[in-house]
């Protein structure tokens, strides 16, 4: 806990924003921090609230100990802090980012509408032990001899790289992409994170000891067998890419796009890489994004910045109330109207819009995105169809599943019911004989947090298995 009575005298604060008009000519970040004393008065208001929900599944997936960083930001204690935010979270810059704070819904002050801005001083924290050179490479003392295969450099297959050269491994990380990340480099939007964040993790776990082989998509370039026969064990954390469809037609036409062929093809803009595919853009026109979650947002936001002349949002569920009802939500994620910052920057947003068909002018181009009104079933209700004009539509409603094609065809593992490849949350193990899974490929599309927590585990239960016993954490 920080203050004993600080959660009395002290109001809560976050971050702020640069105003809309400023922050779309840009794709940097755009929030603006708070002072060292700021941060200190937020960690402050910590209380003795006897169950913290805040750091249990159902607030922090990576369990980091937040009632006891805020005490020694509160102290001004901010290495031992840093030290401590590390202890369970091998990336707490990137969560202090673009995690939606879980942790903050699960406050005992959340009762009140006034949660201790937990994201706001994990991200302090970070930042402030980066920038003090307190984030040091950690070098094994001796090596174990054994020789592990990560495929897949996203938050998972990071997070677990990292743990397993720690204790000795040696670690080689396939990916396909020419720099690491994941869906953190290339699907998140240079505007929540900017990726010199990345770059920073990839110097100090080479240093550990971790290589990594960019331009490697397992199962096309290289055989999956191969990575059987040269490693003693090998973790498939390749993400849940396979885009859900949004059950409409029209979707052929030029101008309709999934999601994530677009934030990948700004992200590589914003990175200085080539885009060789035919360049998806919202310059100068009416663009429909059809889903109502973060990488329908993120659409949004990077619409604006190309200059977009309108963006509406559509969303099939219902309208959500301004204000969950406390006593049958909390401490779990409740279901109340939000706004991100990209749909505060102009978007228009319509509920309980069922997309019936996507239509085009004589020449095959999209000219605009039928909808109509639906009840709880999610059916049409008759009469209600309204026709929105659109030049680009994007569509963003998730992913079913990871790509099968290719390495998990290979593999001949088992699959959940989902298309999901199979193995449980102790062991990690496929059903396949020395090959694990973590993360989006294992659980399903999720979040940030979540990857990393799996990633960790999974280490520990690959680090086990090699050696009979294991200091990892899990």
């Amino acid at each position: 806990m920080g203050k004993v009575t600080g959660f009395l005298e002290i109001d809560r604060q976050e971050q702020r924003y640069e105003p809309a008009s400023d922050r779309v000519r840009h794709y940097h970040e755009f929030t603006i921090p708070l002072t060292e004393p700021e941060v200190k008065n937020q960690a402050a208001r910590c209380m003795d609230c006897g169950i913290p929900y805040c750091h249990g599944d159902t607030g922090c997936p990576v369990h980091n100990q937040i009632p006891d960083w805020n005490d020694l930001v509160y102290q001004d204690d901010w290495e031992e802090a840093s030290r401590n935010l590390h202890s369970t979270n091998n990336f707490p810059e990137f969560t202090g980012r673009i995690c939606p704070a879980p942790c903050e819904e699960a406050c005992t002050l959340n009762l009140e509408d006034t949660p201790v801005a937990i994201k706001t001083v994990e991200q302090a924290i970070a930042d402030k032990a980066i920038r003090g050179g307190w984030v040091r490479p950690q070098i094994a003392e001796k090596k174990t001899g054994k020789k592990i295969a990560i495929v897949g450099a996203g938050p998972a297959g990071l997070a677990a790289a990292q743990q397993l050269a720690r204790v000795g491994h040696d670690v080689h990380v396939y990916e396909r992409e020419p720099k690491p990340g994941g869906l953190l480099r290339y699907g998140i939007p240079d505007f929540k994170m900017e990726k010199g964040h990345i770059d920073f993790r990839q110097a100090q776990m080479e240093a550990e000891g971790v290589i990594f082989h960019f331009g490697e998509n397992i199962g096309v370039t290289r055989q999956f067998s191969d990575l059987q026969a040269n490693h003693d064990a090998v973790l498939l954390c390749g993400g849940s890419e396979f885009p859900r469809h949004p059950g409409c037609e029209g979707t052929e036409y030029a101008g309709v796009h999934y999601a994530m062929p677009y934030l990948v093809q700004q992200n590589r803009r914003n990175g200085g890489e080539p885009v060789t595919d035919e360049p998806i853009l919202a310059s100068g026109k009416n663009v429909v994004v059809i889903g109502g979650g973060d990488t329908a947002s993120d659409c949004v936001g990077t619409a604006f910045r190309q200059g977009a002349v309108s963006v509406t949002q559509l969303d099939i569920r219902p309208r959500p109330p301004e204000k969950e009802d406390k006593l049958t939500s909390w401490p779990n994620w409740a279901v109340k109207m939000r706004t991100s910052s990209s749909q505060a920057e102009g978007a228009n947003r319509e509920f309980q819009a069922g997309t019936v068909e996507i239509v085009a002018d004589e020449r095959g181009h999209v000219s605009g995105v039928k909808c109509a009104r639906v009840g709880t079933d999610r059916q049409p209700i008759e009469g209600s169809d309204f026709i929105l004009p659109a030049e680009l539509v994007l569509m963003a409603i998730g992913f079913a599943h990871p790509i099968h094609e290719g390495m998990l065809e290979q593999l001949g593992a088992r699959l959940d019911k989902r298309g999901n490849l199979f193995a449980d949350t102790f062991s990690y193990k496929t059903t396949v004989d020395g090959v694990y899974a973590a993360g989006d490929m294992r659980r399903g599309q999720s979040l940030v947090v979540w990857a990393i927590r799996e990633g960790r585990q999974a280490a520990r239960a690959i680090d086990l298995d090699l050696m009979g016993e294991t200091a990892l954490p899990r």
